[in-house]
């Protein structure tokens, strides 16, 4: 990336880009600590992990505007390592997961991206969204009316008060709005400080406390490993976000790079690992959030609230964040994906429907989208099949089989399944010229036909091959069974 092009992206509006980022840092704080108690550490180890993130990822990402932090995702997946192995463990995998994405960056390994398709990409948001919505339930559930009548009100706010005003962003409003209520007027609801103790004061530089041997690599390597894979995974599909939201293009490569960076910063900080967060980015997109300072300024913010404003901080309702997790649910989902089922294709449709059914049941958005991407590679496959052509003409004592289309391991079978190896013909031409063999399965077929039909003594012309194809079956070809 050019020094200019880097700069332009901290030269937004330096005022809509940190009041973008406060949204974001209070979007932020009650998913991380809710998933602190999923993967069994700390509120401050997650809460301090997200400021070292949202900072690193400022300065070394690749995609502005992008909100990083301590993600649902990692935390299921290093659950079982702190509940086994202690929290140091953790620190050593973490370590170890941004290695493996630095490197991943560095061998633009992103590319993989592109095997996700648009109705996978949709899947993922619309699964967030659902998630982000299920996430807020339990804070509804056995409580006063209280709760539900400052949500009602915070919700009239974020939606209202931009119709008059916009200088400030609504959610900032709705906090600030509903923490006076509660404190001039108390009543019986749950606050910040209810989800559990919040950290004071500023991170230490530390080091993983594990022996270092093959034993502790034999442990960390799997968690790390899935760490490294969902990490970018989500961060990749959330830049892709930025990137439909903002018509720009971010640079993935150095997001992977920024992101291992910012994950091994993480574990000498002592913190757990995370990844992009689509709710909070969709937030400071929301909110004019569109270069590094958004990003900065949420982990910043956050910093501050932890050390400066700690005890104010512990006085905000739940209901003002729930009001905001909600905002940011019904703005990620797209909407439009519903008129869209009866029009585009079943088959898109079905692997959109597998991808939230898949990422709902699990709470993993990576499992949905692995689950998504192989179903698209089978759909994918399967319309492949049906586009293969086979014509039979049969001329006096010769037969001409016109092959178009695929030919891999899908379609092969249909290919066999067409020749007749009974046949009274002295000569058989199969034409290949408007037909592509893609794999070493379609070359064994056509190798196994020729071979079945010179067995009976039948003489096998094989017309069209072209280099490329014919260098395939040549490099599987012991012998030159087809004659080209």
């Amino acid at each position: 990336m050019k020094l200019s092009e880097y700069r332009a992206q901290w030269a937004f509006s330096p005022l809509n880009e940190v009041l973008a980022g406060m949204v974001g840092t209070f979007a932020l704080i009650p998913e991380v600590i809710a998933f602190s108690y999923v993967s069994g550490v700390s509120p401050a180890i997650s809460l301090y992990a997200s400021f070292v993130i949202s900072i690193a990822i400022a300065l070394t990402g690749g995609r502005p505007g992008m909100i990083s932090g301590a993600a649902g995702s990692i935390a299921f997946v290093v659950g079982a390592l702190v509940h086994h192995h202690g929290v140091q463990y953790m620190f050593a995998a973490t370590m170890l997961a941004g290695f493996m994405q630095l490197c991943f960056g560095l061998l633009r390994l992103h590319v993989v991206m592109r095997f996700v398709s648009d109705e996978v990409r949709t899947g993922f948001v619309n699964a967030l969204a659902i998630l982000i919505f299920s996430a807020q339930v339990p804070q509804m559930l056995h409580v006063t009316w209280h709760t539900y009548a400052l949500i009602a009100v915070g919700l009239a706010i974020i939606y209202l008060v931009p119709r008059i005003f916009t200088m400030i962003p609504s959610p900032l409003i709705c906090i600030i709005v509903l923490t006076l209520i509660t404190v001039f007027y108390p009543m019986p609801v749950r606050t910040v400080a209810d989800l559990g103790a919040l950290p004071s004061g500023l991170p230490q530089l530390t080091w993983p406390h594990v022996p270092f041997n093959i034993e502790t690599l034999e442990i960390i390597f799997p968690y790390a490993l899935a760490m490294a894979a969902v990490g970018l995974l989500e961060s990749l599909m959330t830049a892709g976000v930025v990137d439909e939201h903002t018509d720009t293009h971010g640079n993935q490569r150095m997001e992977c790079t920024g992101l291992g960076i910012s994950n091994m910063l993480v574990a000498a900080f002592g913190g757990i690992g995370g990844c992009g967060m689509v709710g909070q980015t969709v937030g400071n997109l929301r909110y004019g959030g569109r270069g590094r300072l958004s990003t900065f300024a949420a982990g910043a913010f956050l910093l501050l609230l932890m050390d400066v404003l700690h005890r104010w901080f512990a006085l905000v309702p739940l209901a003002a964040l729930v009001a905001i997790m909600i905002m940011v649910s019904v703005s990620t989902f797209a909407w439009g994906s519903l008129r869209d089922l009866m029009r585009h294709p079943k088959l898109s449709t079905v692997v959109m429907i597998v991808t939230v059914l898949v990422t709902v049941s699990t709470q993993d958005l990576a499992a949905g989208v692995v689950a998504g991407v192989l179903l698209s590679g089978v759909f994918f496959a399967w319309r492949a099949t049906n586009m293969l052509s086979i014509k039979h003409e049969r001329e006096g004592d010769e037969e001409i089989y016109r092959i178009s289309g695929q030919i891999f391991f899908a379609s092969s079978d249909m290919l066999f399944d067409a020749v007749d190896f009974q046949t009274s013909a002295k000569k058989i031409v199969i034409d290949v010229d408007r037909a592509t063999f893609w794999d070493i399965t379609a070359v064994a077929k056509l190798e196994k036909i020729v071979s079945k039909l010179q067995a009976r003594g039948v003489h096998v012309e094989v017309k069209g091959l072209r280099a490329r194809q014919h260098d395939i079956i040549a490099e599987q070809s012991d012998e030159p069974l087809l004659a080209v």
